[in-house]
């Protein structure tokens, strides 16, 4: 494969995030105010780089988070490969006590390494990847492509980055996100390094 450099950004927020609402791949929602100005303001401290391309997922705010660069005129892809996971019958659901102790008990088994347990009705994160890595060929294999911009969503990144650096999916937790993040990785050829890792210095004036 050739050299490339990827800006892969997670998706704004929506008013799901901010009312502790579980998404996942089947629910898709839109950015509210807030998460179309952190796309805005991605925009305004990257627009300038020379993308030859951008890659989102099949989901509506992974679209939006991207918008200015598609008002700009900016090619892309939308690959389903890159969804987030699949939260199974929690998508939809208000985060309560017992929902909480679940999902924390479903991270802990994976963490323990049990990354082929599946969420109730839903992915589990080896399922992930096996639709992630096919989308990740497609994307690499295009050596016309330099410089380019992924837009995915939190548990996705996480998964993706443990796919890339070639980590043991329990440690995926290692890789924390926000809203509008961004981590810049570089292919050499031959393997992928992080320059930045959760970096959200263009968001501070949103602060």
């Amino acid at each position: 494969m050739s050299t490339k450099t990827i800006y892969l950004i997670r998706h704004g927020q929506t008013n799901y995030n901010l009312q502790n609402i579980v998404q996942g791949s089947g629910v898709d929602t839109d950015l509210n105010d807030r998460g179309r100005a952190q796309a805005q303001a991605f925009f305004g401290a990257y627009g300038h780089i020379p993308f030859d391309k951008m890659y989102v997922s099949g989901l509506r705010r992974t679209h939006q988070s991207v918008q200015p660069f598609l008002d700009k005129g900016l090619p892309y892809e939308a690959l389903p490969g890159l969804n987030e996971i699949s939260w199974g019958n929690k998508e939809g659901q208000k985060v309560t006590p017992d929902e909480d102790e679940y999902y924390h008990y479903m991270l802990k088994q994976w963490q323990l390494g049990d990354t082929s347990l599946k969420i109730e009705g839903g992915e589990s994160p080896n399922d992930v990847v096996a639709r992630m890595a096919p989308a990740m060929e497609h994307i690499m294999r295009q050596t016309d492509e330099k410089t380019i911009l992924i837009c995915m969503h939190g548990r996705a990144i996480r998964i993706l980055m443990c796919h890339l650096l070639r980590y043991p999916l329990k440690s995926m937790d290692m890789f924390e996100h926000e809203n509008l993040c961004l981590y810049l990785l570089h292919h050499t050829g031959s393997m992928f390094t992080v320059e930045r890792y959760n970096d959200r210095d263009h968001l501070r004036a949103l602060s």
